[in-house]
């Protein structure tokens, strides 16, 4: 099946993931490390794009960008062609660096900034590559707690104003949100509309608006209310929306909120939609949806009644 092609505007959002050929190493010192990041303020201050997070893995790259009057296949074209050519100069060697062409995910930037900047951020601790933020040299991270933004790659300003006006309050805020728990599993972060979009419907209808290029109809279709959700599981496990919402903790209960988190997030919703309808922190729903694997019959059981016609709202 052919690729699809790019969709791009002016002002899209995107999450860029590059690896290397055959997975082999595109860094292999501290040089490497710091020519890229050179590379990538020269193409950013060239293109006039903002940097919003950036990790350097041993043979993968991960960036948030938002263009501006440049597509994204230009700014990363130039990137990609201008250290493969240094690459291969250093070590005499010949041909791609790159596995093929980057992947390029549009997202709708005010549902998903904050979980992909931390997904990025959190990626050499998930790869075992250190224990800590602190630690790990080659990512954005340390932008954030204004210790380290070589070269002011990294347009920190728009995400801490999210947390707080005040920069120092922002920074403290930015700090305790890395500590709590990841917002967006992994599935989450490479699940897609039409190969090419993250996002809602009307998120997709709005791309469609500045694009030029069609976007056919996702799967978040969200065809079913989460109360619709909630009734088919009261009629499974007997439990009552407000019991869930309560604070007890018997396995019951926890086991009715994971599975209209899972069941929620199958049909589109984010997980601040169903902590709001749960009562419940952000933070507690990404924990109900760690549990996934051992409720897949209860899951597969659950949607197999939303998949009739008949549900009450």
């Amino acid at each position: 099946m052919p690729r699809k092609p790019r969709i791009e505007y002016a002002g899209a959002f995107y999450h860029v993931i590059t690896r290397g050929n055959q997975k082999q190493r595109v860094f292999k010192d501290t040089t490497d490390f710091q020519k890229y990041l050179q590379l990538l303020t020269i193409y950013k201050n060239r293109t006039t794009c903002h940097i919003f997070a950036y990790v350097l893995m041993n043979n993968h790259i991960h960036l948030l960008i938002e263009t501006k009057d440049t597509p994204l296949s230009k700014f990363m074209q130039g990137l990609n062609q201008t250290y493969t050519m240094y690459y291969n100069r250093r070590y005499r060697t010949v041909g791609h660096l790159f596995q093929g062409r980057y992947k390029a995910i549009l997202c709708d930037r005010e549902a998903y900034l904050l979980g992909l900047l931390k997904y990025i951020h959190l990626n050499p601790m998930r790869a075992k590559l250190a224990k800590s933020l602190e630690v790990y040299p080659w990512s954005s991270h340390h932008a954030y707690t204004g210790k380290n933004n070589p070269l002011a790659v990294v347009d920190t300003d728009q995400v801490l104003y999210l947390f707080s006006e005040n920069k120092r309050r922002s920074i403290r805020k930015y700090l305790e949100f890395m500590g709590e728990d990841e917002t967006l599993t992994k599935n989450e972060v490479y699940a897609t509309i039409d190969q090419r979009v993250q996002g809602d419907d009307s998120f997709v209808e709005q791309v469609k608006t500045l694009a030029d290029k069609p976007v056919e109809a996702g799967k978040k279709k969200k065809e079913r209310s989460l109360s619709q959700i909630m009734t088919v599981i009261e009629n499974t496990t007997g439990i009552s929306l407000e019991q869930l919402r309560t604070a007890g903790k018997l396995s019951s209960l926890m086991t009715g909120r994971r599975l209209l988190s899972h069941a929620a997030r199958d049909y589109g919703y984010q997980g601040k939609e169903i902590a709001q309808f749960l009562h419940k922190d952000p933070a507690a729903v990404t924990g109900y949806c760690r549990y996934g694997d051992k409720l897949a019959k209860e899951l597969a059981a659950i949607h197999r009644e939303l998949a009739k016609k008949n549900i009450s709202q």
